[in-house]
């Protein structure tokens, strides 16, 4: 049966030893809860001067500017400190004097948004936080204002304006962006900051509408602002950045080491999306070789581009969406008016998810049957909430995703390489992921009990960028290679797993190992993932120094000129920042001066 010809089908409940009635049960009754954000709930502030504060109060800091000791958790609860201070920035220029402050007491700023982050890129666990102070920017630093009369027609908005409510405001004015991460939340400047991403990718033959792209966010902008140093008034300022200006190229994806108070980013014509879910395709079929018949992940990219897999562990057929252009709602489509339809996967609350976690990790042996019921719960929500087959404007259907969906921690990367090659380098993976965990299984091992995914994007092309630009994202982690310009394909394969899982670490080095051998030379190049899991050693990720220091300069090296990798972009870190306030105790291994 052809998938474009069907609505989901069959009842998987005969293979699914973990109930999903259960599952889903428990999620609706707490739905209500779930929706307010509850794993956002954040801990008590204690005001500076208060006698219960933890940790010294920074000495002499600006009087007039709100300072807290507060709580800091990323997304997956594998960075945690209780007590950090935290400012609230009222404007930009907050940003300045607090810069300015910390670089005359030996103390570093650091931007705080949303969390969702698995990287130490903001704090690093088990280094002291008594020195830093993190700089809140989504109370008041989160204006966003529309210009849809330019040329091209733009969107500015400041640094902790969330991803939605960019989209939301473009909306509005008849704007959209081909590309966004499917978790809405997430500040414009901290998703800038690691280049990220979405799943859209073009069908055979179509191009990007003007104003949009198919790459990064980051090859959307066209100018931003940022505190840098001035040497001749040594103190920080706020400056501007046109794209036009190869100063500008570094602070597109800076990981961290610049501080981005405001963006502009071109937009092009908001459209209609339709997204049709399928859980009947065996992943032997769908991520067949290239050129193999029947429903494959190849065929449906040169239908629709716009393809992701969820391939639950020890389950034969995947969670199959395809999104695809269309202007006028199908019959048996479902009209949406709002973003995150997937309620039985984007909304289980913390009471759901925290008992699944202790049993996958404490039973390990129940990995085949949890795989099971992840799967059946996404098959019969499907069926249940008649989100099979969905139509809407694009950010209704790029927004899938919240953040009480289970935490987990990710592995893997991207693969860039050249269009014709995107069936070789999916069946590749998923042949040997499955050699590997059918490996460990027989060891009575299970080192990974969450799903593989797969979806897609461009480089970042230039000529999507309607106003002059000096050039990528420097490092973006899908920047073109100048030697390579038939490398136009980003494909973005991770592999997810319960923080806590024996194993995982181990599995998660082996893998990643793996991914830098065989996708390199003349076939493919690979790059980490800024905002996930990398350089893994047997005790966990961003610990490997040989990858560190080796593999991921590498990565930013081979193919680009001296002026446009990673070299460049460190001397540009250390003209802008001299005094490493916009640092810590990782980036300062990742990214030493030059």
């Amino acid at each position: 049966m052809d998938p474009r010809d069907a609505r989901t089908d069959g009842d998987p409940a005969s293979t699914t030893t973990l109930s999903r009635r259960a599952l889903l049960g428990a999620a609706g009754a707490a739905g209500a809860v779930a929706l307010t954000g509850l794993a956002w709930t954040p801990a008590g502030a204690v005001p500076a001067g208060d006698p219960r504060a933890t940790i010294p109060a920074p000495p002499e800091f600006p009087a007039d500017i709100p300072l807290a000791q507060q709580r800091f958790e990323n997304w997956a609860r594998t960075i945690r400190f209780d007590a950090v201070w935290t400012a609230t920035a009222r404007d930009a220029h907050d940003v300045v004097r607090i810069a300015d402050w910390a670089r005359a007491h030996g103390y570093r700023v650091r931007p705080r948004g949303t969390m969702h982050s698995w990287s130490p890129l903001t704090v690093v666990p088990g280094e002291s936080v008594e020195k830093i102070v993190l700089i809140d920017t989504m109370v008041h630093l989160n204006a966003v204002t529309v210009d849809p009369a330019g040329t091209p027609a733009t969107v500015t908005a400041g640094a902790g304006a969330s991803i939605e409510s960019i989209l939301a405001a473009l909306e509005q004015h008849g704007l959209g962006w081909a590309n966004a991460p499917a978790i809405g939340d997430i500040t414009i400047a901290g998703a800038l900051s690691i280049g990220a991403h979405g799943a859209t990718y073009p069908a055979a033959g179509e191009r990007a509408l003007p104003g949009q792209s198919f790459g990064s966010l980051s090859n959307l902008v066209v100018a931003l602002t940022a505190v840098v140093w001035n040497a001749a008034a040594g103190a920080y300022e706020l400056r501007e950045f046109r794209r036009s200006e190869p100063e500008i190229t570094p602070l597109l994806a800076h990981l961290g080491r610049s501080f981005v108070t405001s963006v502009t980013l071109q937009a092009g014509a908001n459209y209609r999306l339709r997204c049709q879910s399928f859980t009947d395709v065996p992943w032997q079929e769908l991520f067949a070789p290239p050129g193999s018949p029947g429903r494959t992940f190849e065929r449906f990219v040169e239908e629709s581009g716009r393809v992701e897999a969820i391939w639950f562990p020890f389950t034969e057929t995947p969670w199959l969406k395809i999104w695809s252009v269309c202007p006028e709602k199908p019959p048996t489509a479902r009209e949406v008016h709002g973003p995150y339809n997937y309620f039985f996967s984007d909304s289980i609350p913390e009471e759901v998810t925290t008992p699944l976690g202790r049993v996958a990790s404490g039973m390990q042996g129940a990995t085949p049957a949890f795989g099971a019921g992840q799967f059946g719960a996404v098959a019969a929500g499907l069926a249940a909430t008649g989100t099979a087959d969905l139509w809407g404007w694009s950010k209704d259907l790029l927004f899938y995703l919240r953040a009480t969906t289970l935490r987990v921690i990710a592995g893997g990367g991207v693969v860039v390489t050249r269009r014709a090659n995107i069936a070789r380098v999916v069946h590749e993976f998923t042949t040997w992921l499955h050699e590997r965990m059918t490996h460990y299984a027989s060891l009575g091992q299970y080192p990974v009990n969450m799903p593989f995914e797969v979806r897609l994007c461009t480089v970042d092309d230039q000529s999507e960028v309607l106003v002059d630009s000096a050039g990528a994202p420097n490092l973006s982690a899908v920047r073109p290679r100048p030697d390579r310009p038939d490398w136009d394909t980003a494909i973005w394969m991770n592999v997810v797993s319960i923080p806590g899982t024996a194993g995982q670490s181990a599995f998660f080095r082996e893998m990643e190992q793996w991914m830098a051998d065989h996708y390199s030379g003349d076939y493919a190049a690979f790059r980490s993932e800024w905002s996930k899991g990398w350089a893994f050693d047997e005790e966990g990720g961003h610990r490997d120094s040989r990858f560190l220091g080796e593999t991921i300069p590498a990565m930013y090296r081979t193919g680009l000129s001296a002026d446009e990798g990673w070299d460049a972009a460190r001397a540009a870190f250390d003209r802008h920042d001299p005094h490493r306030v916009f640092s810590n105790g990782f980036l300062d291994r990742l990214l030493p001066p030059v």
